[in-house]
């Protein structure tokens, strides 16, 4: 909900409207297909919302069952086998899963980002190396024949005299847009992954790198209302005000409760705060828990502590009237697979039967077939 004042005016910020926490949630929860499932193809949603955070194989599964009614494994599956999704490097240096067209016309932009993030974990161990050289020879071996990063980082260490396998691999994994091949990333199958190039996997289809102000419109079309501290967390990009300023005129602007700028579409949707949302469950590495500077609109920060583990981790979580409300877990035996739900704060006895409701809907979607189900609450 805005709080009462006078109407907003696209690229005037002042007077401008307050839009409070509850607000900037349910208008995340819409962008977002979480305050009803959508009834669109797979391959859409995942260009509407920018792409899946993929570091989990399953979680981009797990992301477009929550989001789209009638999701199936194979919706998904039939698009990475087909070449019309990847998964590939891109924001925050993050393998994400994208449309191919996204994975050519984004890379460019985060290519910055991937750079920074080479030097300042290997930058030590490539000292004096030409890494144009490294990069062209990983390329080539790549695309002979598709690899894993430890064995395409040993046979460059064997042309590079021994120096640091991981290292050299990385070089390539942050200069070149590698792709990971299935069935790496296929729901049901294991295994490390395979690269090749992006160039290779997709035949060198022709696509112009994205404009900056276009991909900056369609996070906010996903994620909006936003600060250009959101939009820089989400990308890994830095100096984006300028880029924002430059739409200003065509944006809508408000401020949070703290005072900050917030940009967005003027005619994106942004529900009243006292719009039911139903429980959802969230995979593992949520790009909603991901994309802002500022998380307090779907999680506090008590509760990220317990979601964002000291290895790196971003577990599964329950939103319980939209906000982080605590974890979740899939165990499986050879006969039997658990759903364990583990609320972080009490609930009442109609948000428990809500979740389990929907908890038997992730079983019946997760488990196999043949699987007794199990919902226990810890």
């Amino acid at each position: 909900m805005v709080k009462p004042g006078k109407p907003f005016t696209p690229g005037i910020s002042e007077p401008c409207d307050i839009l409070t926490k509850k607000a900037l949630n349910r208008a995340l929860l819409a962008r977002q297909m979480l305050l009803e499932r959508a009834a669109l193809p797979a391959a859409e949603v995942i260009g509407n919302l920018v792409g899946l955070q993929a570091q989990a194989p399953n979680s981009p599964y797990f992301a477009l069952w929550t989001r789209i009614e009638g999701f199936r494994q194979e919706d998904l599956t039939g698009l990475i086998e087909s070449r019309q999704a990847v998964r590939i490097a891109l924001m925050r240096s993050t393998i994400h899963l994208v449309s191919a067209q996204d994975a050519i016309r984004l890379r460019p932009h985060v290519q910055p980002v991937l750079e920074r993030g080479l030097m300042g974990n290997y930058g030590k161990k490539l000292a004096e190396l030409d890494l144009n050289d490294i990069a062209e020879a990983g390329r080539t071996l790549v695309e002979t024949e598709p690899l894993t990063l430890k064995d395409l980082g040993q046979k460059l260490s064997m042309q590079w005299n021994g120096r640091d396998p991981e290292a050299l691999a990385m070089v390539i994994r942050n200069k070149v847009p590698l792709v990971q091949i299935p069935p790496r990333g296929l729901w049901g199958k294991s295994g490390q992954a395979f690269y090749t190039t992006a160039e290779a996997w997709f035949g060198n289809v022709a696509h112009e790198p994205a404009s900056m102000d276009s991909i900056v419109l369609r996070y906010l079309a996903a994620f909006g209302p936003a600060t250009v501290k959101d939009i820089q967390t989400w990308s890994g990009l830095t100096k984006l005000k300028a880029v924002v300023d430059r739409l200003r005129p065509s944006l809508a602007v408000f401020h949070d409760e703290a005072g900050h700028e917030l940009f967005d579409l003027p005619d994106a949707p942004r529900p009243s705060e006292e719009t039911p949302s139903p429980p959802r469950f969230l995979g593992e590495f949520d790009q909603m828990l991901l994309s802002y500077a500022d998380r307090s609109r779907v999680m506090s920060e008590e509760d990220r502590t317990k979601v964002f583990t000291t290895n790196g981790i971003i577990r599964s979580v329950i939103l319980v009237d939209g906000f982080v409300h605590g974890l979740w877990k899939l165990s499986e035996s050879k006969t039997k697979t658990v759903l364990d739900i583990a609320p972080f704060r009490q609930l009442d006895a109609r948000q428990l039967e809500e979740l389990r409701k929907e908890g038997t809907k992730l079983l019946q979607f997760a488990a196999p077939v043949q699987h007794e189900t199990e919902i226990r609450f810890t």
